[in-house]
């Protein structure tokens, strides 16, 4: 098992990528429209992949920060940021956003042709929740 240096500076290297992806889905967002999205499919794999990976990373930490710690044995990706809620790693409310992000990872991985454009667009309207997300794991390691 790594140190406790070694996991955090793990977790804080994802921190450091989560941010690089929320910039580019930020500036992914200032530059198209829904329409434009709806209309060109290289849009469309460019803000799933980068949801995608993003929510991925708060999953990875999540379920790292659980395991290292011993907060618990989740079953799922959900109870892994559910113990950081539970252990105040993370607030109540943004755990709960997070929750329903798991839930669009798996449509992404899984339903990927089910995903309804204009609610894919929508998430870029929640990108500040990976901010915060790294804002409280970083204050609470």
């Amino acid at each position: 098992m790594p140190s406790k240096k070694g996991c955090k500076m793990e977790i804080l290297e994802k921190l450091k990528h989560l941010e690089a992806n929320v910039l580019l889905l930020k500036e992914i967002k200032s530059s198209i429209t829904l329409d434009d999205l709806i209309h060109n499919k290289r849009y469309e794999w460019e803000v799933r992949y980068g949801l995608f990976e993003s929510i991925q990373i708060v999953i990875d930490i999540a379920c790292k920060i659980s395991s290292y710690y011993n907060l618990g044995n989740p079953k799922s990706y959900k109870e892994c940021i559910e113990l950081l809620m539970k252990h105040r790693y993370l607030t109540e409310p943004l755990a709960k956003r997070l929750i329903g992000m798991v839930g669009l990872r798996n449509l992404l991985i899984h339903e990927y042709v089910a995903v309804d454009d204009r609610k894919l667009y929508m998430f870029l309207d929640y990108l500040d929740d990976f901010i915060s997300f790294g804002e409280e794991i970083s204050k609470n390691l």
